[in-house]
């Protein structure tokens, strides 16, 4: 593809990135859609992610918020969605011809698509364990409130950070815990880890899955090019289990949709996802 002063800029702003896939998968679909843009990653400091955020918007681009700076870039977009009001939580962002920066969690929508990627369409009325209490784990609860759980079980290291994702988006159908003793022996039909946990290979799973009774599937929000501790762990107890490859495809098609207003090539930005990771 040839760049010139037209091409739009996207990026993806985070600490760390080193890891991510995001350029892969798009780069190779904006080729595909034959649109005029390039994807980069950028190492960025909390301190910094304003004027990044400002400055990319303000030219006409936008991109993608990663770890550890979703709650701050909420309250930086001037427009925010729904999404973004309800969890708290930016992970994407562009610029309108009036220099204004809107901001919309599309965590929500690529868990849902995942979601039901992985275990087809989702009944209403299962029980979920949740591992966490940072961006993914809130875009996952509304995901899960919207697709009609009927409980939430979270578990977050730090049991406050549980109980305000709980207030804000869960209400009656989620229960924090403050201590995973608590619901040992318990059956769930479905476990998801949001926790950072499983980013490195040599990393513990979040928690020992044979403390509960039956589980029906795992979901791992985290991947990588190896199998990451927690499916490791459900796979070794006969449990169907994912990791987040998928739900990182779909919410970087709905993040193409935002920036661009076309339907996204997701089958090509799925092929290119496995391809970086046997590369």
């Amino acid at each position: 593809m040839n760049f010139t002063a037209k091409t739009r800029l996207l990026t993806l702003l985070g600490d760390p990135i080193l890891h991510s896939k995001s350029p892969e998968i798009q780069n190779r679909a904006f080729e595909a859609a034959g649109v005029d843009g390039v994807y980069v990653a950028l190492q960025c400091k909390e301190e910094d992610l304003e004027g990044f955020m400002v400055s990319i918007a303000r030219s006409g681009g936008g991109g993608n918020i990663t770890l550890p700076h979703k709650e701050k870039a909420a309250a930086i977009v001037e427009i925010a969605s729904e999404a973004v009001v309800q969890t708290g939580a930016c992970n994407t962002f562009w610029g309108d011809e009036r220099g204004r920066i809107h901001g919309d969690n599309t965590d929500v929508d690529g868990f849902r698509s995942a979601l039901s990627f992985f275990i087809g369409s989702v009944p209403s009325g299962i029980r979920v364990l949740l591992l966490g209490g940072g961006g993914a784990a809130r875009a996952s609860l509304l995901g899960l409130i919207d697709e009609g759980a009927d409980e939430i079980v979270i578990f977050n290291r730090t049991p406050e950070r549980a109980r305000s994702m709980s207030r804000r988006i869960g209400g009656e159908r989620t229960r924090v815990i403050p201590v995973l003793e608590e619901i040992e022996g318990e059956d769930f039909d479905l476990v998801i880890n949001a926790t950072c946990l499983g980013l490195e290979e040599n990393d513990a799973s979040p928690m020992d899955l044979e403390r509960l009774g039956c589980v029906g599937a795992a979901m791992d929000l985290v991947y990588g090019r190896h199998v990451t501790p927690f499916v490791r762990a459900a796979e070794a107890m006969d449990i169907r289990a994912t990791d987040g490859a998928e739900m990182l495809v779909r919410q970087g098609a709905a993040s193409f949709e935002r920036w661009w207003g076309i339907p996204a090539p997701v089958e090509v930005m799925r092929a290119a996802m496995e391809k970086s990771l046997v590369d």
